[in-house]
This record gives structure tokens, C-alpha cells and sequence, in this order.
């Protein structure tokens, strides 16, 4: 009995789903656990704690409530416009017959591969005014009267995020719209009833999930989303929840940071439950066994004006704020294109009179740095990430424990409910703090490694997930019967078979972790320089064209990647079918 429990213990497949849920507990359970420790009093006394400054005090209006109002108001303006323009979008690719929908349909996914402040920056290079001093944007410096909240605050925050959120909206609806079958449609035709009553009682209803999906998503995101507040928000005292929670930490209040992380851990995951209990048992199925293509709406006179709408929409998203940054980086004066060109702020060497002697980005040696750290950290996190997310995914399809399954499962999902910055905040107390078990790691490289492959595990286990689960059973079974172990067949069978699709799930955790600003902003060093952090940091300090130079580096690396995955997925695009 002892040997056979041993033999049990010792398999292959129990070593690594054993290891898969060691290393799972400490990126994402332990940091969460040391979260709430950090804010629970040794002596049980909540009195105390920051608890009662943060909810009830007569600070807490300013501390939490008034941020919180602030971050529920800007996230759900960007989930019904990003649902509504995202799917509008997705009809025209999808659905009708439209003039050049492939186009748009690339032109709409690229806002997703671009850095959330990269709409925010190119914003307050227009709209800036002088409310809050420094250079004004384009429009006031042509003389035109900016009102301040067309500048600052809950409208720029919002559409901001609208310009980088819809993209993923389009995405995920235009793949329901592709499964919604032409013989459905039709039929309800044949019956008499008009298009109009088609698209309301069929149509809609069948995409709801995605719909639901999208709005779910992108409302998540506004309320944890740290770029656009802080770089539209906070000039003038515009608070979210997360402008509030960096600010207590970097200001040295860290356990009142912590118990502002965990409420908004508490917030986004609440939304995204309410979302799933909306669709917890209903059926939305539209796909039979009967292959079927899509039903094209034919538009007729409408179809250009629908082209016009429709790539004015992803042009005043994608190629608008492009050009406005890229326009920003060669003149000479911020925001202003009457004082000449210059290629000063790119290849410029260090000059007294031109940005308090800072060369251009490319003779920059702590941006050279950042660049090459910033390349690093995104290929040592899809990395990880994905040997992470591909054993994690092996365990659960070897392993016939439910528990097990369960436990990989849940742990894989945790991290998709944490906000970036909340989750950078889980990581201080963990590996910041004297009191943890865990070496300090706060200042070096390996934090923002293990951070960004907690916070890319829902990515990479799904999308291995669903690459093993395009491989036949039968293949391993018959390496297992000619003696191939564990190791064997993953590299040998697995790896070379679900490669498209693993790579795919790399390219993007790639990019989601170069572009986001969030997760590292509390966990970067001068020591450790990110791209996105100096960024931000250029951009706070006033140096316009420094700022908006590191975005489009950024935005250079993560659409080639964006598009490159793309390319290897491209018979999965909706509208490539």
C-alpha cells in the first residue's frame, strides 16, 4: 500500500502538477495573502489600522469615496462607448458589405497594441491648456479657447480610454457576430420580419455574452486603469482609486496604499461576478452541426457613408494620435509647429539651451537602458509565462483529479480579477517587506519578472490551453507505448504541434507587458529603468517631446508584435472567413 501511494507521489505528472501549484501559490496567492496581512494589526485592533482612515474617517471622503465615485463614473462611460463603437465596428467588418473592411478591421485591433497613455499624451497635445501652467497644447497655442473640461478630467480620462478599450470590444464581438450563422438570419427573414426586428430578437440577443463580455472588460479596466487619470487626472486633483493608491504608496503612506489595493481588487472582481451571475445559466447557442458562413448586409447607398463613419472612428484612434505624437517629437517648441522643425529631441546631442541639456532619446544612456531592459523584461515574461501557462495546461489535461483541475484552474484566473497597480502592491508587501519569508527583491529585475508572469497568466494558460487542446490524445498515448516519457513527448509531440499557438499567446503577453504602465510603476527603480515608466516620468516633468518620442518606440515594438501575431492567427480573424 506504501509503495503504491509512493509510485503515486512520484509520477512524473504529480511532480509537475505538485510544482505548477507551488509556483502558482507563490506568484499569485502569496502576494495576495501578504496584502491583507500587511493591513491586519498584530494586536487585532482594527481601530488602529488604516482601515478606519481609509472607509470611515473624515478623510476617507478624499481618500476613498470621492476616487471611488470618480473611477465607477470614468468606467462605465468607457464600457458603454467602447461596447457600442466596438461593436458597430464589428458589424461593418463582420456583417456587411462595406468598402474595405479588412482595413478597417486591422486599423481597429492596433489601439488595443498601443500604451493607454499614448491616446492620453497625444490628447493633452491637443487639448492642453493653461490651467495647470507649462507648455499649452496645439489648439491653445493656435489661440483657441480650450474649456477646462475638454483639458482635464472625467471627459479626456474617459475618452482616452474609449480610443484604447473599443479594440478589444471589436475583437471579442466580431468573433460572436463570425459564429452567428446566415441560416439563422434567413430563416427569421423568410418569416416575414424586417431586418430591424431581425437584428433586435435574433441578432443581438445570440452576441449578448460577448457583448456583456466587453462591457464587463472594459469596465474593469476604467476603474483599475493608472496612465490616463494620472496624466489627465491628477494636474488637477482628478482622483481614481488607482492615482489615490500610487499616491499613498510613493508618498510613504504604504499600508493605507495596501488597503486601497485591496478595495479595488474587491471592486473589479465584484463587477466581473456580477457579469458572470448575469449569463450563469442561459443558453446563447447559435452554432449547429450545420457549417454555415455569415449573412452579409448588403447597405447599398448607405455603404460609403458607413466606409466614411467607420474609418473616421479607427483613424481619428489609430492614425490621428500617431501622427500628433510623432508631429509633437520634431518641433522645436511644445506643441507648437511655428517655431520650426528639428530632429533634436531623437538624435540630439546634450545642449544647455534645448530641454535643460537632455540629449534626444537616442543618445540617451539611461533611455538606451530602459530600452534594453524594456525588451528583457517583456521576452523573459513570455517566457515564463508561457513555459508556466503551457505545464499548467499539460497538468490539467493529464491530470484526472477535479480538485486539481479546479485548483490550477481558479489560481490561473485570480490574476485577471488584480489590477495591475494593485497587484504591483501585492508584490511589495511579499518581496519588499523584512517581515516576509521570501527574499527582498524590491529594486531588481527578477520583481518585474515575476510580476508580469502572475499578472500574464490568464493569457498564456488559456492560450495553451487551447493549442494542446488541438492535439489528439492518441498522439502521446502512442509515444507512452513506446516507452517516450514526460518530458519526451512534451518537447518531442506537444511543443512542435501546438506551436503556432503557444507563439501566438508569447507575442501577446510580449506586448501587454512592454506597454503596461500599471503593474510597474510602483515596482521600478532607477535601478531597474522601463520604457513606459519614463515615460510617464518625462511626461510629468513637462518634456513633451521626450515623453511622446519613448510612446512611439514603444507603440513601434508592440504593434510589429501585435501585427506579427496576427499574422500567424490570421485564418482565426472573423474577417478573414
Amino acid at each position: 500500500m506504501r509503495q503504491t501511494i509512493l509510485r503515486r507521489l512520484t509520477r512524473p505528472v504529480t511532480v509537475l502538477t505538485g510544482l505548477v501549484l507551488a509556483v502558482l501559490g507563490i506568484l499569485v496567492a502569496a502576494p495576495l495573502v501578504s496584502l491583507v496581512s500587511a493591513t491586519i494589526p498584530a494586536d487585532g485592533d482594527f481601530a488602529g489600522s488604516s482601515w478606519p482612515d481609509v472607509v470611515t474617517s473624515p478623510m476617507a471622503v478624499n481618500l476613498f469615496w470621492t476616487p471611488l465615485q470618480n473611477s465607477l463614473l470614468v468606467a462605465l462611460g468607457t464600457a458603454v462607448l467602447s461596447t457600442v463603437l466596438g461593436a458597430f465596428l464589428a458589424w461593418v467588418v463582420v456583417l456587411s458589405d462595406a468598402p474595405g473592411r479588412k482595413i478597417i478591421a486591422v486599423l481597429a485591433t492596433i489601439p488595443f497594441a498601443l500604451p493607454s497613455f499614448a491616446i492620453a499624451l497625444a490628447w493633452s497635445s491637443v487639448f492642453r491648456n493653461g490651467r495647470v501652467g507649462g507648455s499649452p497644447g496645439i489648439l491653445a497655442g493656435m489661440g483657441v479657447e480650450v474649456p477646462d473640461w475638454l483639458a482635464w478630467g472625467a471627459l479626456p480620462v474617459t475618452l482616452a480610454l474609449v480610443a484604447h478599450y473599443f479594440s478589444l470590444s471589436f475583437i471579442i464581438i466580431a468573433a460572436a457576430l463570425a459564429g452567428l450563422g446566415g441560416d439563422l438570419l434567413a430563416a427569421a427573414e423568410l418569416t416575414g420580419a424586417s431586418k430591424l426586428r431581425v437584428a433586435a430578437s435574433i441578432a443581438i440577443p445570440a452576441v449578448s455574452p460577448a457583448l456583456l463580455s466587453s462591457f464587463l472588460l472594459a469596465f474593469a479596466e476604467g476603474v483599475s486603469n493608472f496612465a490616463s487619470p494620472a496624466l489627465l487626472g491628477l494636474p488637477v486633483r482628478f482622483q481614481t482609486l488607482s492615482t489615490r493608491l500610487y499616491g499613498s504608496i510613493s508618498t510613504g503612506n504604504v499600508e493605507r496604499g495596501y488597503v486601497l489595493a485591496i478595495l479595488l481588487v474587491i471592486v473589479a472582481a465584484a463587477v466581473l461576478y456580477v457579469g458572470n451571475r448575469v449569463t450563469a445559466g442561459r443558453s446563447f447557442a447559435v452554432i449547429t452541426g450545420k457549417a454555415t458562413r455569415p449573412r452579409t448586409v448588403r447597405l447599398g447607398a448607405a455603404a460609403w457613408p458607413v466606409f466614411t463613419l467607420a474609418s473616421g472612428l479607427v483613424a481619428a484612434t489609430t492614425i490621428l494620435p500617431l501622427a500628433v505624437l510623432a508631429l509633437t517629437t520634431f518641433s522645436r517648441r511644445s506643441h507648437r509647429f511655428d517655431d520650426g522643425f528639428t530632429l533634436h529631441y531623437w538624435v540630439g546631442e546634450s545642449d544647455p539651451g534645448v530641454s535643460h541639456g537632455m540629449a534626444g532619446v537616442f543618445r540617451n544612456d539611461r533611455l538606451m537602458d530602459a530600452t534594453g531592459t524594456t525588451i528583457a523584461y517583456g521576452l523573459a515574461v513570455a517566457a515564463g509565462a508561457v513555459v508556466l501557462g503551457m505545464l499548467a495546461a499539460y497538468a490539467v489535461r493529464r491530470s484526472g483529479s477535479t480538485a486539481v483541475i479546479g485548483s490550477i484552474s481558479f489560481l490561473s484566473y485570480v490574476p485577471f480579477l488584480i489590477p495591475g497597480i494593485a497587484l504591483g502592491a501585492a508584490f511589495i508587501a511579499l518581496f519588499g517587506s523584512a517581515s516576509s519569508p521570501l527574499p527582498n527583491l524590491y529594486g531588481t529585475f527578477w520583481i518585474l519578472v515575476l510580476a508580469g508572469i502572475a499578472a500574464s497568466v490568464p493569457y498564456a494558460f488559456q492560450t495553451s490551453k487551447s493549442a494542446l487542446g488541438q492535439v489528439s490524445g492518441e498522439l502521446e498515448e502512442a509515444a507512452v507505448v513506446v516507452g517516450a516519457g514526460t518530458g519526451r513527448r512534451i518537447t518531442r509531440i506537444l511543443l512542435p504541434l501546438s506551436a503556432r499557438g503557444v507563439t501566438g499567446g508569447a507575442m501577446l503577453v510580449f506586448v501587454t507587458t512592454v506597454r503596461d504602465l500599471s503593474l510597474v510603476v510602483l515596482l521600478v527603480t532607477p535601478a531597474t529603468p522601463l520604457l513606459a515608466v519614463e515615460t510617464f516620468r518625462y511626461a510629468e516633468e513637462g518634456f513633451t517631446q521626450h515623453a511622446n518620442a519613448i510612446t512611439l518606440i514603444i507603440a513601434a515594438v508592440s504593434v510589429t508584435a501585435t501585427l506579427l501575431a496576427r499574422r500567424l492567427q490570421g485564418a482565426d480573424q472573423p474577417w478573414n472567413r
